[in-house]
């Protein structure tokens, strides 16, 4: 496990006001870390995926057995951040069958047409189970707040001053909600410097069983990097609560990345308490019976 101290670098506390330019994008976050090198923090950082991995595995089939809690796990960044990568990585060793990975693309004229959480509700884990967003209604403040044409249609006076707030009071609330019906809600946005998703970028068109992942728009929406900065400064301040955290991750190495995710989400489903369910005495009798009408087949 990684201490505390260090996860307490990428967790933003409710109300704190954050900058991102603040933040380390790369993998040299503390001076110990330097002391260290950087082979050596590689080195470990691998060995704490690995095992998370395993762990994450083992409290899975407990979330699974235990029903009582749902984990909701949020993924927000920019282009080539290396969320895809992320996911596969850290959800390698769990049963498929208690995982979803939910993609969130341009809305259809369905989703446009009712109220902008309504798509995501529709795909939230259930008890037992792992839900991921690869993006998620927080786009409705990001993209939407960059591109203000995108608006769904809105009666007239909606759009006004206090837009935005309400918005980030409705995912509040929406969250609130969810935690209180038994959802863990952990969000992660994986910060990536504009020189490696350009890196990135170039990587992708270098590299022809990469050219698929190139997208003209990518480039269109690294445009707008100061913007989109910006928003999601405001998010992350508005956001960032108790019920539902953000935590801030470097992104320019893919194994510090992977590292931090996986080993805060296996560290909280840990602090669940979960156990298997116990039997009482009329299911404890009938076991003994079928154990003893298999013994004398």
């Amino acid at each position: 496990m990684i201490k505390k101290k260090y996860i307490k670098l990428f967790h933003v506390k409710p109300g704190k006001k954050i900058h991102l330019k603040d933040y380390d994008t790369g993998w040299a976050q503390t001076d110990e870390f330097k002391e260290f090198g950087k082979e050596k923090v590689k080195e470990r950082a691998n060995a704490v995926l690995e095992q998370n991995v395993q762990d994450l595995a083992e409290v899975q089939q407990l979330l699974y057995a235990d029903d009582r809690y749902s984990l909701l796990i949020v993924f927000q960044a920019m282009d080539a951040a290396g969320k895809d990568g992320t996911i596969k990585h850290v959800m390698s060793g769990v049963n498929p069958q208690g995982c979803q990975v939910f993609s969130f693309k341009k809305p259809s004229s369905e989703d446009l047409d009712h109220n902008f959480l309504w798509r995501y509700m529709k795909s939230l884990p259930e008890r037992g189970r792992i839900g991921i967003f690869n993006r998620s209604y927080y786009e409705d403040v990001l993209v939407v707040k960059v591109h203000p044409e995108l608006l769904q249609n809105l009666p007239d006076g909606k759009k006004g001053k206090s837009f935005w707030e309400n918005r980030y009071e409705d995912i509040n609330a929406f969250e609130r909600h969810l935690e209180r019906n038994g959802t863990v809600i952990l969000k992660f946005f994986l910060n990536v410097s504009k020189k490696e998703q350009k890196k990135r970028f170039l990587e992708r068109l270098e590299r022809p069983e990469k050219n698929w992942k190139f997208s003209s728009a990518d480039l269109a929406e690294r445009g707008h990097w100061d913007d989109y900065q910006e928003a999601y400064e405001d998010m992350i301040n508005a956001t960032s609560t108790d019920w539902a955290p953000w935590y801030i991750i470097p992104a320019d190495n893919k194994w510090v990345t992977r590292a931090l995710v996986a080993d805060i989400i296996t560290t909280t489903l840990n602090d669940l308490d979960l156990k298997f369910p116990e039997l009482d005495d009329e299911q404890l009798k009938i076991l003994e019976q079928s154990r003893k009408a298999l013994d004398e087949e």
